[in-house]
């Protein structure tokens, strides 16, 4: 799709997703479909984090002193903080800022409530709406200034070691929940230059839209004791001691929406993961005036079959033409299409279509494998298009053995960039200025080779590529 921004905005529209029109630059309306979307994928990522997490829900709103108490974190933000000035007439005697992210309105209360080493760890998740005020171009759900799906979570440690393996741990916990998804992704650590404000470092993970951009989709980030020491968050030990903490944080937010779309959309419009589709079956009653009825019940009797399963289900019984049904469902992505006939009851069999693949086929109406069959369809629909946009991801990164090689891919081929990297920061800088797009980031692992630009021995193996 090379007019990728083009059918996103379209596809926003005509699927209901958000409606953009609302009075204030960068901000937008969840519609029914949309919202559903959203709350399945939360649904999801809550089942994950309720394992060991717990959720909590902070005011939105943060005084003036407490957000300047953390200079570098304040820094990362300052141009994009909206301030509350006054309370109806009255001018407030202290600023009161709309969160950019919570550390600074959650943080002094953990200094409450972390009392002892018994109490550690402690972990906590929010799912709140965040505001910026975004300067650059807004896109719809990825570069916004109200963040209206904003997951955040945050956890307390007793030694750094606690602090360094919730990392791994929530890399796992965003691993799984991409991967049901089916979103493709690079994890890697950002340059110390791009970390969170305050952060020791920065992981993150990116994936890859068809216009050939990366789009930050989940970032987590090893605090360190940079956040205890400003608000003073100490734990007794077993000896009686009172140490620092350390912390982690990790967010996701509204571009896990944008992922889905884009990542699976094609040309007839969504293509959703079962998952997270509003309605994972559609059925379409095919309609002659000679038995309209007997097909309309059949079909009533199947969809409260399908539904008592667990399975979302609607039943299209609409006095439209079939083929405009088929366009919408298709364009909506709902994942299976059962269209049913007089005919198809007399031989008991049912017309199959899949929007993962457009293929249509006859299967048998049995009653009592149909459930099982159904969802085993939906399975298989879930693990072709996680391989169909991983196998994508994959094909579009190329590694570049010098600099000239690397800006050509980027101008000509798009997508992302491996190459080897001295690690050093000067050098990172005019990498980036010579080929015009970011280092996303650095991968794990060993590397053998010089560096693209210094000659200098390589200590990674990095990435870069045209972000959003």
């Amino acid at each position: 799709m090379s007019e990728f921004s083009e059918w996103f905005h379209n596809i926003l529209e005509e699927a209901e997703i958000i409606d953009t029109r609302y009075p204030i630059k960068g901000m937008h309306v969840w519609q029914p479909q949309g919202f559903k979307i959203r709350k399945y994928a939360l649904s999801l990522l809550k089942e994950i984090l309720d394992e060991d997490h717990e959720e909590v829900l902070f005011p939105m709103l943060i005084p003036e002193d407490e957000l300047a108490k953390e200079a570098i974190h304040v820094k990362g933000f300052e141009e994009e903080v909206y301030w509350v000035t006054h309370g109806g007439l009255t001018p407030l005697n202290k600023k009161l800022a709309l969160r950019p992210t919570s550390e600074t309105a959650m943080y002094p209360m953990f200094a409450l409530w972390v009392r002892s080493h018994t109490d550690l760890p402690m972990k906590y998740y929010q799912v709140v709406n965040t505001f910026r005020y975004e300067t650059k171009h807004t896109r719809p759900l990825i570069r916004v200034r109200e963040i209206t799906t904003f997951k955040e979570a945050h956890t307390i440690h007793a030694d750094s070691d606690g602090a360094s393996k919730q990392v791994e741990r929530a890399i796992e916990i965003y691993s799984s929940f991409f991967d049901q998804l089916g979103i493709p992704y690079v994890v890697t650590r950002r340059p110390e230059w791009d970390k969170f404000p305050g952060a020791d470092y920065t992981m993150a993970f990116d994936t890859l839209l068809p216009d050939g951009k990366t789009l930050q989709i989940g970032t987590v980030h090893n605090l360190g004791q940079t956040f205890a020491h400003t608000f003073d968050i100490t734990y007794e030990t077993a000896e009686g001691e009172h140490e620092y903490v350390y912390q982690t944080c990790y967010g996701l937010s509204d571009r896990v929406i944008a992922s889905i779309i884009g990542v699976h959309g094609d040309s007839s419009g969504l293509n959703l993961p079962p998952s997270v589709a509003p309605y994972q079956i559609v059925i379409v009653p095919v309609l002659f005036k000679k038995n309209a009825q007997e097909v309309l019940d059949f079909c009533n009797k199947l969809q409260d079959k399908i539904k008592k399963a667990g399975l979302r289900v609607h039943l299209d019984d609409r006095d439209i033409r079939a083929g405009k049904k088929y366009y919408g469902w298709e364009m909506r992505g709902v994942p299976l299409r059962l269209e049913i006939g007089p005919r198809d009851i007399e031989n008991k069999k049912m017309v199959l279509v899949r929007r993962d693949t457009m293929e249509k086929e006859t299967i048998d109406y049995n009653e009592e494998t149909l459930i099982n069959d159904l969802n085993t369809i939906l399975d298989d629909v879930t693990c072709n298009l996680k391989d169909k946009a991983w196998d994508k991801l994959q094909e579009n990164i190329r590694p570049a053995g010098t600099l000239e090689e690397a800006k050509n891919i980027i101008t000509n081929q798009q997508g992302i960039v491996s190459f080897l990297w001295c690690g050093d920061e000067s050098c990172g800088k005019e990498i980036e200025e010579y080929v015009t797009v970011d280092i996303l980031g650095v991968k794990e692992g060993v590397t053998e080779g010089k560096c693209i630009e210094c000659g200098k021995d390589a200590r990674h193996v990095a990435l870069l590529a045209k972000t959003y």
